[in-house]
């Protein structure tokens, strides 16, 4: 691809962002950028959580991964499923019986101001690296692919990307990213299509052909039943689970999009009809792995390993596309990595402005004249942190999906164990030790789960978060009050 094309593709997608950004924002409140006004249409906020909840790590690491794990992250995909049941029929009804615009606020209701900040403050540390480490490979893909040969250097990359969403969405926020998102969901899965059908025709099978080469293929395999792997059947199908509840449900950014609509029986349509277009579309991604390493095999590509295990999977994608696939998959696979990027990053940039203003700035009863200027400024600050975790991780290699959901068992297991003591015990804690039991809750997690791979061989994957969560319980039992129970 020339440098003038990518720069078309550019600012042509850019300036239909902007056109919408331009419709979304007339008559804005003080809250629009937090709420949306509550007026979303609840099928608009279905199809556009799709590029949310995908993002460029998903685009290659759940394709690139396969060579690794066969498809043993469908047995997480089931688990999702009923993450959102679970989202959808007890967390969302909550939400909406206390109007919140920050889901913390819950905590506050539920315990206190201390427990409250201690899980917004795990939610702003974990959506940060989250957000941060999807944002690094998105640019690391464009970055490779494309600017490299343009002589751009990589920071100014990262700053582009950052200044170009948030000339989008810095006025009305998540009123604009609703509509912005399905627009990049539409193209997102587009470019799945257009690549599967790249390859297919490239291998010059049928589509029975190429499903009976997928379902055949010493990859496919779905099931892992061996208890010490750490994707095992029930590790992986209970982290799913948990993963979903924490990273949909309790996630600022992913529950403030389904908030904006305007009652509760769209929000619950919202979460059920998101559960399986997400779930859908993550199994596209793993057929489209095994074709990817189907082609590699035909075409006697030579894929780098260390100790059984194949190389910067996330690379295997981008590379064919470069250089297999021709211009036609090239410019698909490029707009799907802008889409991609743009519609994970704003919602997380959009949630981490939320809950800060509303969490540790008490925005809502701030006067009107104050609120744009904290509002601006949180945002510019998001943004900044956003650049230096970027920089600082921009050398890591591996699979990153896999160092997210590792994160996110340390990060968000708190959090969870949080609100499943809030939601099913009647315990009120001593608040001022709540921060050290959500800290110590993952300490231990990450001390037990280096023990038990070193003297057990039995790694707990994905599973990190259940056992943080229970840590997390029992030593919030611990610090109850004995004499004051809510009935």
């Amino acid at each position: 691809m020339s440098a003038t094309l990518i720069l078309v593709i550019i600012l042509a997608y850019f300036a239909l962002l902007m056109a919408i950004s331009r419709l979304t924002s007339r008559h804005t409140k003080d809250n629009s950028f937090f709420d949306g006004d509550r007026a979303s249409p609840w099928f608009l906020v279905a199809f556009g959580m799709i590029g949310s909840g995908i993002s460029a790590v998903s685009l290659v690491s759940i394709p690139g991964n396969v060579g690794n794990d066969n498809l043993y992250y469908f047995q997480f995909i089931l688990g999702t499923i009923v993450g959102y049941l679970f989202i959808a029929f007890v967390l969302t009804p909550i939400y909406y019986k206390l109007k919140l615009v920050s889901i913390y606020t819950y905590l506050n209701v539920r315990f206190g101001g201390v427990t409250y900040k201690t899980g917004s403050l795990f939610f702003l540390v974990s959506q940060s690296f989250g957000a941060a480490l999807r944002l690094l490979l998105s640019v690391k893909i464009l970055q490779y692919a494309f600017f490299d040969a343009m002589h751009i250097p990589y920071f100014l990359t990262i700053i582009i990307v950052l200044v170009l969403i948030w000339l989008y969405t810095n006025k009305s926020g998540i009123k604009t990213i609703v509509w912005t998102d399905a627009l990049q969901s539409l193209f997102l899965i587009t470019v799945i299509i257009v690549s599967i059908i790249a390859i297919k025709n490239s291998l010059n099978l049928s589509v029975g052909g190429m499903v009976s080469a997928i379902v055949h293929h010493p990859y496919a395999r779905l099931f892992d039943w061996n208890i010490d792997s750490g994707s095992n059947f029930f590790k992986q199908f209970i982290s799913g689970l948990l993963i979903t509840v924490a990273l949909v449900g309790l996630d600022q950014s992913m529950m403030q999009k389904t908030l904006t609509i305007a009652n509760i029986k769209g929000a619950r349509k919202n979460v059920l009809t998101f559960s399986f277009f997400i779930a859908g579309a993550q199994t596209l991604f793993l057929g489209l792995g095994i074709l990817l390493y189907i082609f590699v095999e035909r075409h006697g590509i030579k894929l780098q390993s260390q100790n059984g295990q194949l190389v910067n999977t996330d690379g295997l994608y981008p590379f064919l596309t470069l250089h297999y696939f021709g211009q036609i998959g090239a410019i698909a696979f490029f707009i799907g990595v802008v889409a991609s990027t743009f519609a994970s990053i704003d919602a997380c940039i959009t949630a981490l402005t939320t809950a800060f203003s509303y969490d540790f700035l008490d925005f809502e009863n701030k006067p009107h004249d104050q609120k744009k200027k904290i509002k601006n400024r949180v945002l510019l600050g998001v943004n900044i942190v956003m650049f230096l975790i970027v920089m600082a991780f921009w050398s890591s290699q591996g699979a990153i999906i896999n160092t997210i959901f590792k994160i996110a068992g340390y990060t968000y297991g708190p959090i969870l164990g949080l609100y499943l003591t809030g939601l099913f015990t009647g315990v009120r804690l001593k608040e001022k030790w709540v921060p050290v039991a959500c800290v110590a809750a993952a300490l231990f997690t990450w001390v037990l789960n280096g023990l038990f791979i070193n003297r057990f061989n039995f790694d707990f994957g994905f599973m990190n978060i259940l056992v943080n969560a229970v840590l997390t319980i029992l030593f919030l039992l611990i610090i109850q009050k004995k004499d004051r129970a809510v009935a």
